[in-house]
């Protein structure tokens, strides 16, 4: 579990530790803040459109060589974009880099559903945001500190250095968690009809898009936070790092109450509870934002308050849409993935676009967002009750 939650952080790691550096690369290489912002944006699409491929691939090969591979491809790419000589280049590693980093989205919760049924799955999906958590937290404070040391290059390195350090302990410590009688062929038609099947499963892709949406808030926040806390607020780039992290602590924090929660309720039971704040906390945020009422420490408490719901929201619907899945459980949380991660790089992309200064386009893509994921939970939680009714 230690190992599958730090392969799936290094997602959060490669996103929030480069942040703090957004205004100093943008200095060094000559480029606009929403040219860097971008190369956000594009690691998001390259890191959607890649968990197509690892899903097929760990459902033919297993888990661990198609991880193996994705990993070396991460450290290549890592120490490319640590000696990127203009924007344009640091972008084009990016999107390479989430190639790689692809796989720790949708290999280690295929791991997980090989091993565990949905109550436990959902428990330790709760368990891994714990440690997914602490790279909010971490990576934001790492990178701002090292900012001043190595400069936005030495991060890059950085990323690089610990893609190796778990290469090292994949293929130390991993076992394959898929028998090979469990495997499926590698074909053009099988790897068709499973997507196809899947995108026609409606509380699947309901489920997907709950969990896809509120991740697309958190994306929003992600990418329009330097912005707004350092060039709005005039928060230090030493200290972003620590209001990121309190965001962070509220994810953590909802995912360990949903953990044990889990002890007593069923996912659904859960999921269904938590989405009505996930949208109604956004939307006071914006209205006070309309009203010219916002200040730091209320877009903080809406910030803490979306993303502890998050921490309910995201393991409950992603342990709820691989549940029926069987042996395509690779492709599923391959398109889980990309539907989530689609989300996000299409809020990241609307958050660069959107100049206005302030935290407006914040707030709004949240409320938007935030009311997104609660009609698709709301979809798939009176789906998957009209076929238990019906069975």
């Amino acid at each position: 579990m230690i190992l599958m939650g730090a392969l799936t952080a290094i997602g959060p790691l490669s996103i929030d530790m480069y942040l703090p550096a957004f205004p100093a690369i943008a200095q060094a290489l000559g480029a606009s803040p929403g040219e860097v912002e971008r190369t956000l944006a594009a690691y998001l699409a390259g890191m959607a459109l890649a968990q197509l491929a690892y899903g097929p691939l760990s459902d033919r090969y297993g888990r661990k060589l198609p991880l193996c591979g994705a990993l070396i491809l991460y450290i290549v790419a890592s120490a490319a974009a640590a000696l990127a000589p203009d924007v344009h280049s640091l972008t084009a590693w990016r999107v390479v880099q989430a190639i790689g980093g692809a796989a720790g989205v949708v290999i280690p919760r295929a791991v997980i559903r090989d091993n565990l049924g949905v109550q436990d799955s959902a428990r330790a999906m709760s368990s891994l945001m714990l440690i997914m958590g602490l790279a909010p937290i971490l990576a934001p404070l790492v990178g701002g500190q090292l900012l001043g040391i190595t400069g936005w290059r030495g991060i890059f390195w950085l990323m690089s250095a610990m893609g190796l350090v778990l290469l090292v302990f994949v293929l130390r410590t991993m076992r394959e968690s898929l028998p090979a009688d469990r495997r499926l062929p590698l074909t053009p038609a099988v790897i068709t009809r499973n997507y196809a099947e899947l995108l026609r499963h409606r509380p699947f892709v309901a489920y997907a898009l709950a969990g896809g949406f509120g991740s697309a808030g958190m994306f929003a926040y992600i990418a329009a936070s330097p912005r707004v806390f350092i060039d709005f607020y005039d928060v230090p780039a030493e200290w972003y790092g620590l209001l990121f992290g309190l965001n962070a602590a509220g994810l953590i924090a909802g995912s360990q109450v949903s953990a044990r929660l889990l002890r007593r309720h069923v996912p659904g039971t859960l999921l269904g509870r938590a989405l009505p704040a996930l949208a109604l906390i956004p939307l006071a945020g914006l209205a006070l934002t309309l009203l010219g009422l916002i200040t730091l420490p209320l877009l903080m408490a809406c910030l803490v308050g979306y993303m502890s719901s998050q921490g309910f929201v995201n393991p409950n619907a992603a342990a709820l849409a691989l549940a029926d899945q069987g042996k395509r459980l690779g492709a599923a949380s391959a398109l889980m993935g990309m539907l989530q991660i689609g989300c996000g790089v299409l809020s990241g992309l609307l958050i660069s676009a959107w100049g206005t200064p302030g935290p407006l386009p914040l707030t709004c893509l949240l409320a938007l967002c935030g009311c997104l994921a609660w009609l698709s939970g709301r979809i798939a939680l009176r789906a998957s009750a009209a076929k238990t009714t019906a069975a």
